[in-house]
């Protein structure tokens, strides 16, 4: 850890992560032309947008910044990969860690870790099946495509609501605060798989205004006190491989976790790897 990213992250220590992240909201959803137009303007020359990969490159056409950041890609851009037993990568963006769950403790930076049953809401039982498994950590950055596909075919058995902090995820604050994706609010959405059960963690960070999933909508905001959680039995939601399942209004991480010995990353699939939507990045 750099004295520059310490000196980066001790400010968001004091901030009021929840207050900010409300009036990003508020900001993103303006739906005033000439506010929304220039804030894509910036968005779109500052990180470099690929709007020629856009369903809609008009930014004049989106309501608000929120709906851009949001947008739709042209059909068949991402291609998802075909391979009968590949697991492809539910987003666009950066691969933060990449690993084994050892003995219940998963890898963040040089010197930092978190536990699964922290960063699955506290609960040992949900935690269990990924044991020794493997996760991977991707982070999508203001430039890339905001919504989240399904890594496998799965039905659909729990999602949790796990309140907390909303730090940056960016590298610097990955580097500098301790056990940060297990501290941030986040929803953990559980699959039944042809590869045993699989944890998609959606984690939220400074201005993201919300997380949403396809069968629930909007599931942060409101912020929480407690854990809360749905089951789902009857009448499942089931999502196909390449499938969408949710989205972050503004950019954060998505963790996804498998169990003992029931998929094997594929070798390229590392620390910094630049991965896009529908690659495949592994093999059940």
């Amino acid at each position: 850890m750099s004295l520059k990213e310490t000196l980066t992250t001790l400010p968001q220590y004091i901030l009021p992560h929840h207050a900010l992240s409300a009036l990003m909201g508020k900001l993103t959803h303006c739906e005033h032309a000439a506010w929304k137009n220039l804030f894509i303007r910036q968005i779109i020359r500052h990180y470099g947008v690929d709007m020629t990969e856009a369903l809609q490159p008009d930014i004049n056409a989106y309501k608000s910044f929120n709906d851009f950041f949001t947008r739709e890609l042209k059909p068949g851009i991402r291609p998802i990969s075909t391979q009968a037993d590949a697991v492809v990568c539910p987003a666009d963006g950066a691969v933060s860690q990449a690993g084994r769950i050892d003995d219940g403790t998963i890898f963040q930076a040089k010197g930092k870790s978190f536990t699964a049953i922290d960063l699955l809401g506290g609960d040992a039982a949900r935690a269990q099946p990924f044991n020794n498994g493997v996760f991977g950590t991707i982070y999508l950055s203001p430039k890339d495509y905001h919504r989240l596909h399904m890594p496998l075919t799965g039905t659909l058995r729990e999602m949790v609501h796990v309140p907390g902090r909303l730090f940056s995820v960016n590298t610097a604050t990955t580097h500098s605060v301790p056990g940060l994706f297990a501290r941030n609010e986040r929803v953990v959405a559980v699959f039944d798989t042809d590869a045993g059960p699989m944890a998609l963690v959606l984690v939220g960070a400074i201005f993201v205004s919300s997380v949403e999933t396809v069968w629930h909508g909007v599931v942060t905001p409101p912020t929480i006190s407690q854990v809360r959680s749905w089951h789902y039995q009857d009448n499942a939601p089931v999502l196909q491989r390449g499938e969408e399942m949710g989205r972050f209004n503004m950019g954060s991480t998505i963790i996804v976790l498998f169990g003992d010995n029931k998929v094997q990353w594929d070798a390229g699939f590392v620390a910094d790897k630049i991965v896009k939507l529908g690659q495949q990045i592994g093999v059940r």
